[in-house]
């Protein structure tokens, strides 16, 4: 005899409206608790669960809900990840201006871009919605959403904050860092220089998960002088802003430094979150690997922030990470190779990886 939580995983599929909100309401904490549950008949359970997110918007949340935390189980995850026509449904409903449930879809499309295989977003196109003002590649509305949706601007029940867990992700691969990196033909703007204003925002995810995009986008070296220039990319304000405070820098050290980061208020809050402070101070070292971007930190007084940073942030990580880049800002250039297109020898193999 069925139990009677699965007896009540079985009403995810009654025609009665209902019935269905009652059953995946109740069904939720399970989801997470119970994943085995809906593991039934060859997945079933969440076949239906799939088809719930067109639902009642009601019914289509605790659906989605109930989808986040079972794709966290790797059997869950391929099996969503890989049906194409739920790929397309998802992504259809996201871009929608008036989609209620836009941020959990979100949220579900940043789980789902753990699989690998997803990394064909790159290639995939659909209809843009009319005010989104996007072209028909499924990646450039998901950015424009990302950039033009913060704050409930295109769609006022979502921010999309999670879309920057989606990008994270994706920035792994290399075809796709590629993507953040050159510019695009329909507005001839390159991605990374439409997110990099996000490091100081207000939501801890979109810092987070920009943070971690421009430290993957920086595994790139050959796009180094772009990002160290201060006519294209200029990423330098916006990874050290993030982790300066309002400490008063000696007249000659503070000089030298980036007119962005001169005169900052004394009430300046470094990130909060240590994580990303590590993660800023990463892609400083990776920006250390070709000479030009050594010889411009040294110039432009780096290290006094980074001196700061290790004094003032209780995280032996962060620490560490300092004391990584202090090492090569104040190495003997005599003591390094430079390799055109290749690594730093200061920087060791395992030392830094994709997030």
């Amino acid at each position: 005899m069925p139990t009677e939580l699965e007896e009540l995983v079985g009403f995810i599929a009654s025609p009665n409206a209902n019935i269905r909100l009652l059953a995946t309401e109740n069904l939720v904490p399970f989801s997470a608790s119970q994943p085995a549950l809906f593991k039934t008949d060859q997945l079933t359970p969440i076949k239906h669960l799939k088809f719930l997110i067109r639902d009642h918007p009601k019914i289509a949340e605790h659906a989605l809900t109930c989808l986040i935390n079972l794709t966290a189980e790797k059997d869950v995850l391929e099996y969503v990840a890989t049906d194409e026509r739920f790929l397309g449904i998802l992504l259809g409903l996201l871009v929608e201006p008036d989609e209620v449930n836009a941020n959990l879809m979100a949220m579900l499309l940043a789980n789902l871009t753990k699989w690998d295989g997803l990394k064909s977003l790159l290639n995939r196109k659909q209809p843009a919605p009319e005010k989104l003002k996007s072209d028909d590649r499924v990646i450039n509305q998901l950015m424009d959403l990302f950039v033009k949706g913060a704050d409930g601007t295109y769609n006022k029940h979502a921010d999309y904050d999670y879309l920057s867990y989606v990008f994270a992700d994706l920035s792994k691969h290399e075809e796709i860092r590629q993507y953040f990196v050159n510019r695009q033909d329909y507005d001839e703007v390159i991605p990374i220089n439409k997110i990099k204003v996000f490091t100081e925002h207000k939501s801890d995810i979109r810092r987070k998960g920009v943070a971690s995009i421009i430290k993957n986008a920086a595994f790139d070296i050959p796009s180094h002088p772009a990002f160290l220039d201060e006519d294209d990319v200029n990423i330098l304000p916006y990874i050290l802003l993030p982790i300066m405070g309002g400490e008063v820098y000696p007249e000659d050290e503070a000089l030298e430094m980036l007119t962005d980061l001169q005169l900052l208020p004394p009430d300046k809050q470094r990130d909060p979150d240590s994580s990303n402070i590590l993660t800023h101070l990463e892609t400083l070292t990776l920006l250390t690997t070709t000479r030009a971007g050594r010889d411009l930190m040294r110039s432009i007084s780096v290290y006094p922030i980074v001196r700061e940073t290790h004094l003032r942030v209780n995280d032996e990580a962060v620490q560490d990470a300092c004391e990584r880049l202090v090492n090569v800002l104040m190495r003997d250039e005599a003591d390094d190779e430079e390799i055109e297109g290749g690594t730093a020898a200061a920087i060791e193999e395992d030392d830094i990886v994709e997030v």
